[in-house]
């Protein structure tokens, strides 16, 4: 039986408290969002009431944000990741394409929602690049199948932990 365990999401405390912020005052805009709903259902007719449905779509969307931060949030880690001797969610990779050399990438292997704390390209361990490279080594050479249908081999040149 698998394990149902999602692998640990690393955020620096910069990173964590700018998310926890965004849900403070996603939650804080509730009574605002009700209030605008409540002013445009006195309109008149529902069917016909842009205004109301435009109200209504914001909130669906901010309280599928406000679930999602709060998942997202509650299974995360603060800190610094550990260091390990193998490629896991959390590091900083730079990979070789192709057996060339000259033709490096160096990106964080983590969640999108990492994305604004960095200028660091950022894949997600799910996808098909952080599939093959988790739980490399330095100097492994790995294969995967990009969206495309292609087969493309890399080679981990390094990885250490994200400083945030």
């Amino acid at each position: 039986m698998a394990s149902s365990e999602a692998p640990k999401t690393w955020l620096s405390q910069d990173a964590h408290d700018r998310l926890q912020s965004e849900l403070d005052e996603l939650i804080a805009a509730r009574p605002a969002v009700a209030a605008e709903i409540n002013a445009r259902r006195e309109e008149g007719d529902l069917r016909e009431n842009g205004g109301y449905h435009a109200a209504r779509e914001e909130q669906s969307r901010q309280e599928g944000r406000i679930l999602y931060l709060k998942e997202f949030l509650r299974t995360s880690e603060v800190g610094e990741a550990q260091t390990a001797d193998k490629v896991t969610a959390g590091s900083v990779v730079t990979i070789y394409f192709d057996d060339d050399q000259s033709d490096t990438e160096t990106f964080l292997l983590g969640s999108r929602e990492i994305a604004s704390t960095t200028d660091l390209t950022v894949y997600s361990p799910e996808s098909a690049l952080g599939t093959a490279i988790l739980g490399a080594s330095e100097g492994q050479t790995v294969t995967y199948t990009a969206p495309s249908g292609s087969d493309i081999k890399v080679t981990v040149v390094k990885f250490g932990p994200f400083g945030g």
